[in-house]
């Protein structure tokens, strides 16, 4: 898996598809998108400045409220994909990313599918989080903002 930083934001996260993550006639499982989807937040995360876990370890969970995912062509067995990830809307207490999967071999830049997850920030006691301004993950994720900017 290869991450990149493109431009404005936008975390590209490659990756080969597996045999197992495909039916019978070679086509990928729908419901793998999702976990693609996890593959290019984390891959977002990481590439600004943190990992999942250390967000976890500082007491912070980012449960998904919604998912969404609107297909367009099939990715298939062997095909290299690009999962390319930005923040599209950002508050004090919530996060949404939005998703293009892109195939990026055999046949460039065809757009696979496109998606959104919506994440809301919890303590480990399940209660909301506000995170503040100033905070190293909140910047992070500010600057990142897809448009005009954060809420």
């Amino acid at each position: 898996m290869n991450e990149t930083i493109p431009t404005g934001g936008t975390v590209a996260t490659e990756l080969r598809v597996r045999y197992a993550e495909t039916d019978a006639m070679g086509v990928v499982y729908y419901a793998n998108y999702l976990a693609w989807f996890e593959l290019g937040r984390t891959g977002w995360i990481r590439a600004h400045g943190f990992t999942y876990r250390e967000v976890e370890e500082q007491g912070l969970l980012l449960p998904v409220t919604h998912a969404s995912c609107d297909y367009r062509q099939s990715a298939r067995y062997d095909d290299l994909v690009r999962v390319e990830t930005t923040i599209t809307k950002l508050s004090r207490a919530s996060v949404a990313f939005g998703y293009r999967v892109m195939r990026a071999e055999p046949a460039p830049d065809t757009l696979l599918a496109e998606g959104r997850t919506e994440h809301v920030f919890l303590t480990r006691e399940g209660r909301i989080a506000r995170l503040a301004r100033n905070s190293p993950f909140w910047i992070a994720l500010s600057h990142g903002v897809a448009g005009t900017g954060a809420a």
